[in-house]
């Protein structure tokens, strides 16, 4: 006999859960968030998952608070004696500290890792790790769903005639060349060399885009620097028009001030992270159905492959 299926949301993925429960065909759980004044938070259940499957969906954006809370949410079903539960985690904070690129910093993609795993979480599911192999420092099962398996229908949908995809930087080229795959397009890369964090000090094109439709493909845009300045070049290069297709819309600071003015048409993203206002260059598509899928097929045994292959 299979466990019943229980789904419930943090505070802020609120949003997203509900279009996921109802997705999956069920309201989301009764439960409650205290806050202290303090800021202490003390998440209570409001309905039994003794010897339920439970899923607590939850992205890390800002990345403190809110994983902290998730984790406390696990703890909380652990000891309310839930037969597993399950992280969903459209968005996964820290993931760009992957690696030591300089001496003497954490590694904190890894620390994130150990966290999840210490308070007793059965299995995570996200969406778009920044790098694949973080999924390498977990020792319980993770389902690595990829977005584009949503965002690609719609560029599909545009009907551009000669299209090419093009990575913001070095580091994406893996990235954009499995999204360019599924059009059989070719792909251009945008070269930049940064001074320090969340600034560009210079960036060029490899590769010719002239008369092109240029669709820039990355996992996160944070300040939204490079994607504009790198939307910018690409139309001094000739391009006929740039867009960019993304899955994390962190979208910090002047983020949203830059996407309006910039050479973009539109931004594509998902709704992994809400956004902070409204722009009318930025498209959201929302990931509930694919997740809402990779729960059922978990829940009954069912292969997931084709949700991120």
């Amino acid at each position: 006999m299979s466990s019943q299926v229980k789904i419930f949301s943090g505070t802020t993925s609120r949003a997203v859960a509900e279009k996921i429960a109802a997705a999956y065909g069920q309201p989301l759980g009764d439960l409650t968030i205290q806050r202290f004044a303090d800021s202490e938070i003390g998440p209570s259940f409001n309905e039994s998952v003794r010897g339920c499957e439970v899923f607590l969906i939850q992205s890390t954006f800002p990345p403190a608070d809110n994983l902290m809370e998730l984790m406390l949410m696990v703890d909380a079903a652990k000891r309310a004696s839930a037969y597993k539960v399950n992280v969903v985690m459209p968005y996964m904070g820290y993931t760009r500290q992957d690696r030591k690129d300089k001496p003497r910093v954490s590694i904190g993609a890894k620390v994130v890792a150990e966290f999840i795993q210490s308070v007793g979480t059965s299995r995570l599911m996200t969406c778009d790790l920044h790098a694949g192999q973080i999924q390498g420092f977990f020792d319980i099962p993770v389902d690595h769903l990829d977005g584009s398996t949503i965002t690609a229908p719609y560029i599909q949908s545009l009907n551009l005639e000669n299209l090419i995809f093009a990575s913001p930087d070095v580091g994406g080229v893996v990235r954009t060349r499995a999204f360019a795959k599924k059009f059989g397009a070719e792909i251009v890369v945008c070269d930049k060399m940064r001074l320090r964090a969340n600034e560009i000090a210079s960036m060029q094109v490899i590769g010719d885009v002239t008369g092109m439709n240029v669709v820039l493909v990355d996992d996160i845009v944070d300040t939204a620097g490079t994607i504009c300045k790198a939307a910018e070049l690409l139309m001094e290069r000739g391009a006929a028009s740039v867009r960019a297709v993304i899955t994390h819309p962190v979208l910090s600071g002047p983020a949203h001030e830059r996407i309006r003015n910039s050479a973009l048409v539109e931004l594509i993203t998902t709704d992994t992270i809400p956004l902070r206002e409204e722009n009318e260059k930025i498209k959201v598509i929302s990931v509930a159905d694919l997740f809402a899928r990779a729960i059922h097929n978990v829940v009954s045994h069912e292969s997931i492959s084709s949700l991120f292959i």
